[in-house]
């Protein structure tokens, strides 16, 4: 797990999604660091909370909607906000733009309110996403990339990324943003495809049941959850930050062929299959993706420490004995 620096003790920290997969691995580094956190999460069933996820973690859980709760209570004399809360299906976002559109744009604003009222000065790191650039020109991407947005999730979360960044510019707040490629570990979503596409995996994999592989070829850099953890809390510790959005990469990209191999041999067996992209899919898929993170990395010092095949064995081993509870 991520371990939060000494100077995270007694400091008052608001996590939004903080029952979700990254969430709740920000809830327990900041709180085993003595940090007084509050996770705040709507609970929905069709997104990644699970309130196994804050199991011993020693964090209050309020459940909550952006959409539609009185904010202010959670909202005072904050040090930090770490925003996860967010809708993640590109599916989804596809079948019901609007609520998408709501979850992504409308509660960012309600939250930013909140939060000028309450906790002017809170830096406030927000979770954003590489979707943002659509099918790339280049690899690999870097924030000069141009912006296409290949689906209605796309273009929510770049609504809800630029008034955070719209709210630091105007009214002072350090923002920072950090744009997500594939994470994976420990309380991913794992029922189903809705978070990524590796949380199915891991389910079939633990069940001995074979998993399918869409395309193939396509490559992906994936980042294990302690390393983004430990890239949220340095982006909130390094002032030079703020105002600014980063990439956030991951290990050296692989194909999805093999990714799945490399799943395989940390689960010590499996199978798959390789498929055509579903037709309701392959409109949206954005093809071959890695980020270049450097200027990240140059700003804060920070690097992925989790390899590949390491952080697959770790997640593996945890879901094993605990499967039933995600399922």
């Amino acid at each position: 797990m991520s371990v939060a620096g000494p100077a995270w003790k007694g400091r008052r920290v608001l996590v939004t999604g903080g029952a979700g997969f990254i969430g709740s691995g920000l809830c327990h580094a900041l709180a085993a660091a003595g940090a007084e956190v509050v996770a705040l999460d709507a609970m929905l069933p069709e997104a990644g909370a699970n309130p196994f996820n804050l199991q011993d973690s020693g964090v209050r859980l309020v459940e909550a909607d952006l959409r539609e709760a009185d904010l202010a209570p959670y909202a005072e004399g904050l040090d930090a906000v770490f925003n996860l809360a967010a809708q993640t299906s590109h599916a989804g976002s596809m079948a019901d733009p609007f609520t998408d559109l709501a979850i992504n744009a409308d509660a960012q604003l309600r939250l930013i309110a909140a939060l000028r009222a309450g906790s002017p000065r809170a830096v406030v790191v927000h979770a954003s996403t590489r979707q943002f650039y659509g099918r790339p020109h280049y690899l690999p991407v870097d924030e000069k990339h141009p912006i296409a947005p290949p689906d209605a999730n796309g273009v929510s979360k770049l609504a809800g990324e630029q008034y955070w960044l719209m709210e630091g510019r105007v009214h002072g707040r350090p923002v920072v943003s950090l744009r997500l490629t594939n994470c994976y570990g420990p309380r991913l979503r794992v029922k189903d495809a809705r978070q990524t596409f590796l949380g199915i995996w891991f389910r079939r994999l633990l069940e001995g049941e074979p998993f399918e592989v869409w395309g193939g070829e396509q490559l992906r850099d994936l980042a294990y959850l302690d390393d983004v953890v430990a890239a949220f809390l340095r982006a909130a510790e390094t002032p030079a930050c703020a105002g600014r959005a980063f990439n956030i990469g991951g290990a050296p990209p692989v194909s999805l062929r093999e990714l799945a191999e490399l799943a395989i041999a940390a689960n010590g067996a499996g199978h798959y299959v390789v498929k055509e992209f579903p037709a309701d899919r392959a409109p949206i898929d954005i093809g071959s993706f890695h980020a270049d993170d450097s200027t990240f990395r140059a700003a804060t010092g920070w690097a992925p420490a989790v390899s590949l095949p390491e952080g697959l064995r770790r997640s593996l081993d945890w879901f094993r004995p605990r499967l039933n509870q995600y399922l």
